[in-house]
């Protein structure tokens, strides 16, 4: 028996000495640096400081953690206002934000890291891996009384590249915009985002499969828990277990030290608050279908590839540099540069953000079009945000990354399109 154990140590550890690959190129790490040295203004990004101030004064959001970068240089990295006003905890600019749906390229990014192991292709159906997709089903009639329902046989199966760009037909149980499937997902017991319960995302997933689907897959998009799906499916292919995979095969090489499913009680007090106004103050969030407290509290057996990593302002802009290298981040390489290129083509055609916008096979990805509007980003700039109020871009022309990360909900915030519009006008070179 010691001996049996002995081998399935030695094998894990060789799985992942070996996985991870030494890269010809080293960029730097990101560090912070002189806005000039970078070809930032100074001046300018002062202007960003301003509005994030009076962004708080006029009460608006209770704190902010913003973050610019260039040439893999931070230039701007500040806390403004409280983690949590009740307990009158200020923020601090490490301190962890629930990222959300942020955590949806992460988990793209681990599956394209298998595909380039040649485990599977893009259009393999899930059901090969996960038997329980076969024979999907597309929702024809629904009867409220009892929320039963009946379906029509799926044109074609669900692939993982329609679980990756959100046109698989899958919903999104409680905040999906049908109330049809709202009421089927929880009279199934699927898990949607956040849990402190004893449940695996195998039980959810395996229950996610019998519902019945929007639309046949690839004809529609549909903000979906395909990652959730795929978080399983990267279990199954692997052989890890989905929290360990990105751990050592992202976070680990990376130094994404801050970012997790799940952290122990001594991080609880880097946790920033979920908040929102009650009766002009602001106030910590309720327990809804989810208890706010979820990243420290519980069974934290749940790992929801869709939305359920924690994380801090740099670890995030440390993910996007690796991107904006080409895959390659302080000479470990976990992407190539053409993975990366096919990642950021037009996956979904005009299914996705009209004229301005495409989804790619992890992020949205401003068009020409969209580049020609303004305050986007060059053609090819990268982004997406997370329920708790958290936003991310990424653009590759100009190599520059911007984060703003806050928690609230319900609030009046106009923080998210001036720090973007703004960081642009920083450019002085």
């Amino acid at each position: 028996m010691k001996k049996l154990i002995f081998c399935w140590i030695l094998l894990f550890t060789i799985y992942f000495v070996t996985a991870q690959t030494q890269s010809v190129q080293k960029s730097p790490v990101l560090t912070e640096a002189p806005p000039e040295s970078v070809g930032i203004s100074a001046e300018r990004l002062a202007r960003i400081d301003k509005m994030c101030e009076q962004a708080l004064e006029e009460d608006q959001v209770p704190g902010i953690v913003s973050l610019v970068a260039r040439d893999g240089k931070i230039v701007l990295w500040k806390a403004y206002g409280m983690a949590e006003n009740e307990k009158n905890r200020v923020l601090k600019r490490d301190d962890i934000f629930r990222i959300a749906s942020q955590s949806k390229a992460i988990t793209s990014t681990a599956v394209m890291m298998l595909w380039e192991e040649g485990k599977f292709q893009l259009d393999d159906p899930i059901s090969k891996f996960i038997p329980e997709f076969r024979n999907p089903m597309v929702l024809e009639s629904f009867e409220e009384s009892d929320t039963t329902w009946t379906g029509i046989p799926a044109k074609k199966e669900i692939t993982i590249r329609h679980l990756l760009t959100h046109t698989s037909g899958i919903g999104y149980g409680l905040i999906d915009g049908d109330e049809r499937m709202k009421m089927i997902y929880q009279k199934a017991g699927v898990t949607d985002l956040f849990t402190t319960k004893n449940i695996t995302i195998a039980e959810s997933v395996k229950r996610l499969a019998k519902l019945p689907l929007h639309h046949h897959p690839g004809e529609k998009y549909t903000y979906s828990e395909g990652l959730d799906v795929l978080g399983y499916f990267i279990e199954i292919v692997s052989g890890i277990p989905f929290d360990k995979f990105l751990k050592t095969r992202i976070f680990d090489p990376l130094g994404m030290n801050d970012t997790r499913f799940y952290f122990p009680d001594e991080y609880a007090n880097r946790l920033v608050a979920v908040q929102h106004k009650v009766n002009g103050k602001w106030q910590k969030y309720p327990n809804t279908f989810y208890d706010t407290d979820y990243p420290v509290k519980g069974e934290r057996t749940f790992f929801s590839g869709g939305a359920g990593l924690s994380g801090t302002a740099k670890d995030y802009a440390t993910f996007l540099q690796m991107y904006l290298n080409g895959g390659e981040y302080n000479g470990v390489r976990l992407l190539s540069r053409t993975t990366v290129r096919t990642i950021m083509e037009n996956q979904t055609g005009e299914l996705f953000g009209g004229p301005e916008k495409y989804y790619g096979l992890a992020f949205a990805v401003v068009s020409q079009q969209g580049e020609g509007k303004g305050g986007l980003g060059s053609t090819g700039t990268f982004d997406w945000g997370g329920y708790f109020n958290t936003q991310f871009f990424a653009d590759p022309a100009e190599q520059v990354i911007g984060i703003m990360m806050k928690q609230t909900q319900q609030a009046n915030d106009q923080t998210g399109w001036k720090f973007r519009q703004m960081v642009f006008q920083t450019i002085d070179d």
